[in-house]
């Protein structure tokens, strides 16, 4: 029952805070306490994980509606428990952020946080389809309701789209596990694999990637992530960063090269194609932006796109490169929406020209903000530089020229976000007042007004320099960043049986 309980703590919580008439104070106690527990029960996972077993291991099945052949069937194996972990991390982080910046109806916002953890595990450890189907949908919810109730000025706008977007690839998905399981008696994702019976169906991987890609999202799929960040919460836009997002690329992974091998193959070009449009695109696009946090946005539709190309060069070591490459862009893009969230917390803007000097005035911020851009960037040593440099391993082997246009993408990364160090950090200080920022009385309604008497407006004692909570939710981030890129051995070892098992002869399109 080990994954069960990883899965359904969360969910735990979220129940005890509904039923129990708990103070706000002490809910945000509980909350961290449930989604801490389920990353305890995790590491234990981790401890006792056999890296050279391919196939899935802690195995769980029983029946759910027998006459389909649909079963609750969980399992984690090299791919899922990196995710698992990247997921265990990043919710106890976002939820301990929340303390202080969220004041209104906290309960219930700590609750969508719970639910959100319960369904993303689920995610990443069904190996049924319909369960798979029952969690992706169910995850798509409580960020709804975290960015509709708790964001900015344009909220329900943003938590629309974003619901539409994903829904309507879910729902093209949907037809294509029901055709699947129709015919091939069963839901049992294992047992599908083994089958072997869609390899080349262009039109069942169509519908799987279609759903797949807004996800990630990859261009031209990509136009609701934007706003979805601007407006969620900071602690919204860590999470959907961090790990909604992999929940794209971890489908392609697992369904499109797992059931689908031989119609990836035929489409890899055209994937690839795609895959670096959004590299050039995403890092072009965000160096246009004003807006530190929609910057940080379309940076994520270029990076992504670094996982695609990975994926869809068709070998071993691009693809253990795609999923490294999640767990960084997990780590740096998370840090990065963090950084921003903690200026946003006293300036009440995120517009870079009302920035400025602020490495003078806060310089523990600024050192731990130039570590994470670093790390988006690739700098050697931080963990960016090692997954893309994998990823362009793998890519070259599949196709050179792709892979010549995608390296060009990292010189614009740097171009984009030292841009955004610049603006933000150095140079001379701009005192900004409130009527600078249109968006500060709806994030003062949104947060309660919380914020307006703890840090005022943006005058110089207002721009302390980090508390300790928030050193302690960005630390931990910059630290894996630092282990990743300097000891990234075993990170490969416990994924490598698992990946290599999907690329069997004759599907690598390799020589």
């Amino acid at each position: 029952m080990t994954l069960s309980l990883l899965i359904f703590l969360p969910a735990l919580g979220a129940l005890a805070l509904s039923v129990l008439p708990l103070r706000p104070n002490v809910a945000r106690w509980v909350a961290l306490l449930f989604s801490l527990a389920s990353g305890a029960v995790s590491l234990a996972l981790l401890a006792g994980f056999n890296p050279a077993a391919a196939g899935f291991q802690f195995v769980e099945a029983m029946p759910w509606i027998p006459a389909y052949d649909i079963g609750y069937r969980v399992g984690v194996d090299g791919i899922s428990i990196w995710l698992v972990l990247l997921t265990n991390l990043i919710f106890p982080l976002a939820i301990f952020y929340s303390f202080q910046a969220v004041r209104e109806r906290e309960s219930a916002y700590y609750r969508m946080f719970l639910l959100m953890q319960t369904a993303t595990l689920g995610v990443f450890l069904s190996l049924d389809l319909f369960l798979f189907y029952v969690f992706w949908e169910f995850a798509l919810v409580p960020m709804y309701f975290i960015i509709g109730i708790w964001g900015g000025a344009r909220r329900v706008y943003a938590a629309l789209k974003f619901f539409l977007f994903t829904m309507a690839g879910s729902v093209l998905m949907l037809l294509g596990i029901l055709y699947i399981g129709s015919t091939g008696g069963t839901f049992d994702l294992v047992a599908l694999q083994k089958a072997n019976l869609w390899s080349a169906s262009l039109p069942l991987f169509a519908v799987f990637t279609l759903a797949f890609a807004i996800k990630v999202p990859l261009w031209p799929l990509h136009t609701w992530l934007p706003d979805a960040h601007v407006e969620a919460p900071t602690a919204g836009s860590v999470v959907l960063a961090a790990v909604l997002l992999k929940m794209g690329t971890y489908g392609l992974l697992r369904f499109d090269l797992g059931l689908f091998a031989e119609a990836s193959r035929v489409a890899a070009p055209v994937m690839m194609t795609l895959a670096v449009i959004g590299i050039l695109y995403g890092a072009i696009v965000a160096f246009a932006q004003s807006d530190a946090k929609k910057l940080v946005a379309y940076s994520s539709v270029s990076h992504m796109g670094y996982v695609v190309l990975g994926l869809f060069a068709l070998n071993s070591l691009g693809a253990q490169g795609a999923l490294l490459q999640m767990l960084n862009h997990g780590l740096s893009t998370g840090g990065l929406f963090l950084a921003i969230g903690f200026i946003y917390e006293r300036l009440h803007t995120r517009e870079m020209g009302n920035m400025g000097g602020l490495w003078a005035r806060m310089p523990l911020y600024g050192t731990l903000t130039l570590l994470l851009v670093l790390s988006s960037v690739g700098l050697p040593a931080l963990n960016g530089f090692v997954g893309e440099f994998v990823i362009l391993q793998g890519a070259f082997l599949a196709n050179p020229v792709a892979t010549a246009f995608a390296a060009f993408g990292m010189v614009l990364s740097a171009v984009y976000l030292l841009t955004l160090f610049q603006k933000m950090f150095l140079g001379k200080g701009r005192e900004a007042d409130q009527s600078d920022h249109p968006h500060a009385a709806a994030h003062d309604a949104a947060h309660g007004g919380a914020h307006g008497g703890a840090h005022g407006s943006a005058t110089a004692p207002a721009l302390a320099d980090l508390t300790r909570r928030e050193v302690a939710v960005v630390v931990p981030l910059i630290v894996l960043c630092f282990v990743i890129g300097l000891a990234s051995t075993p990170f490969f070892d416990l994924m490598r049986a698992s990946v290599s098992a999907l690329f069997p002869a004759g599907v690598a399109g390799l020589p």
